[in-house]
This record gives C-alpha cells, structure tokens and sequence, in this order.
C-alpha cells in the first residue's frame, strides 16, 4: 500500500493514541509543573474579564492529555477567579476513548467532542498545548526536475511528481534536496476558530513548538518507548508521529480571516511574563529544600532559552474586539 504521507500519519497517530501511553514516550509542559496550567487557567480568567465576562463561557481544551493542565487551571481559577470558574462550561477535544477515560477521572464534569465542530456555539477560550505538532503534514522535496511530494509505501519514502497548486510560490528559490511541509489540518482549526469569532467573542491560544517563521527542512519525527526511531518505517501506531508548527502560515491564515493574531512569541517569554518564576518561587518556600529545588528546576525547564523556552512558542488568536491579550504586551 502507498499513501500520502498526511493520510499515513493520521492513520499512525490515531492508533498510537487509542492503544497506548504516549506520556512513557514524552513529558509535556503540564506534567512537567503545575504553574503551567495554573497560569494558562489564570490567562484564561484575564480574557474573559476582557471580552466582558460573558456567562456561561465555553473553557474549550484541544488535546488535554491526561487532563493535567485543565485540572491545574481549574484549580487556580477557583481560588483565584472564582466568578469566571462558576461561569466556565468545559469541554475537551479528545478522539482517543483510552484518555477519554483518563481525563473523565480528573475532570468528570466536561464535555467531550471529536473536534471543534461540535461544540456548541458561544463566547469561548480555547487552550490548545502541543495539539498542533501531532496533526498530519504534507511534504514536498525539490528535486533536480521539480517539486515531488512524499508518499510512504511498504518500505518507507516514495516520491511522486506534486501538483503544480500545491506548490508556493515562495518556495521557487529554494535549492536542489529542499523540504517544505504543509499541514492542512492545522489550517482548518485555525479556520474553524476564526467562523466561531464570526459570531461570539472568543481567543485561542496556542502552544506548540517550531520557527516562528517558515523555513526549509524535514521536522517529521516520531518517538517510540522514549526514542527516536525512524517515522517512515515503524510500524503505524507504535510511536508517536509529530512535526514543526509553521506558525506565520497559521497566523497569515488568521488574518486573512479576519482575527487579530498575538505573537507569535517564545514560551519562555510569555511564561515568564505570566508570572512563571515569581509562582514557582512562592511555592518553593514552603516546601522541603528537594522539593523546593525540583520546583525551581522544572520552572528553568519550561522557561530558559536552551530548553523549552524558546523552540516553543505561544501564539493568540482572537475576535477583533479584543486587542490587548496577557503575555503578548511588547
């Protein structure tokens, strides 16, 4: 059987998430401290105040993982925003049964939905951490006589001649071997966001990791058992699929339809801007020093430049209405 490589991937990490564990593969910002969903929580309540303090507020989560992040958010918000927490009606976006029920168990209150479609209409807010990185992507190579697009057959790689549409204009330059990627899905929730601001007040935050502006190059990788193994030739469903989020295609695609685009910026900056170290130090005081070191340590994890500070970024997308959005002040 040969695919297109979206179609390959899609059919990849769909089985990976419905039969296995990713996180004994990776560690995601939530699990890695609990300020990370207490301040994307807090972030969340400051919006709300912004657009009005509408009620109810669909709190919207886009692949919640286990429900760490919303559990740490709902939790803040309560002691520190009770009001925007009384008004937030949850709902997480979630196709694999298996974390379905994990997450029912941290957060039985919520709602779940395949995708955004289905979730009701209404002012929103919209959490999306490392969602982005595992839609499917297209790629394109520049070979000596033109643009091939890459398929995935029994034995890995196939090329075949791309379509003259698919290929941007921007990429005529580029040389000899060259790899663009495009992922067509990530543009559709962008668009789907954008047909919900149409309507109602709402902002969507997106976390995930890659260039803040487009670049050649293969990002295409997959972990299996907490390694990197080969994404074109393990067996679909064994690791877990992901690449670069092209993150000035997603915010030209949000302009165009017409939202106002926050960033993007790196993780680091926005957390830190959010509070990340002055909350992290708060709570190191009052525990035991290891405790207290684990705390701080995982804080420089998220934040610092040479870790996941900076190849991550936060980006804001929202109703033209609301123009100022927490941690994207210059």
């Amino acid at each position: 059987m040969i695919e297109r490589l979206d179609a390959f991937m899609a059919r990849a990490n769909a089985a990976y998430y419905a039969t296995r564990d990713p996180f004994r593969d990776f560690t995601t910002s939530p699990e890695i401290s609990q300020v990370f969903g207490e301040l994307l929580g807090l972030w969340a309540a400051v919006c709300w105040r912004a657009m009005g303090m509408p009620t109810p507020v669909l709190l919207i989560e886009a692949g919640p993982g286990r429900g760490t992040l919303m559990e740490d958010a709902l939790r803040a918000t309560a002691q520190a925003a009770p009001d925007f927490r009384a008004a937030s009606q949850l709902h997480l976006i979630e196709t694999s049964p298996r974390l379905r029920a994990i997450q029912a168990a941290r957060l039985p209150a919520a709602i779940w939905h395949d995708g955004i479609e289905t979730v009701p209409d209404g002012p929103f807010l919209l959490l999306a951490n490392e969602f982005l990185d595992a839609l499917p992507i297209r790629q394109f190579v520049r070979r000596r006589d033109g643009w091939c697009e890459r398929y995935v057959g029994d034995h890995g790689s196939v090329e075949r001649p791309a379509a003259p549409g698919d290929i941007d204009a921007a990429w005529h330059n580029d040389p000899e071997n060259s790899v663009r990627e495009l992922c067509p899905a990530a543009g559709d929730v962008v668009q789907a966001i954008a047909e919900r601001c149409r309507s109602h007040p709402g902002v969507a935050l997106l976390i995930d990791y890659g260039p803040e502006h487009d670049a050649p190059g293969d990002s295409l990788q997959a972990i299996a058992e907490g390694k990197a193994v080969d994404p074109l030739t393990t067996t679909p469903g064994t690791a877990d699929l992901t690449a670069h989020v092209g993150f000035s295609r997603l915010a030209t695609t949000a302009r165009a339809a017409g939202m106002l685009v926050h960033g993007p910026v790196p993780q680091g900056i926005f957390l830190a801007r959010l509070g990340l170290f002055q909350r992290s130090n708060r709570l190191a005081r009052s525990l035991p020093p290891a405790k207290a070191a684990a705390i701080m340590q995982a804080a420089r994890r998220l934040g610092e430049p040479d870790r996941m500070g900076r190849l991550f970024k936060a980006m804001a997308l929202s109703h033209p209405a609301l123009a100022h959005c927490p941690g994207f002040e210059d």
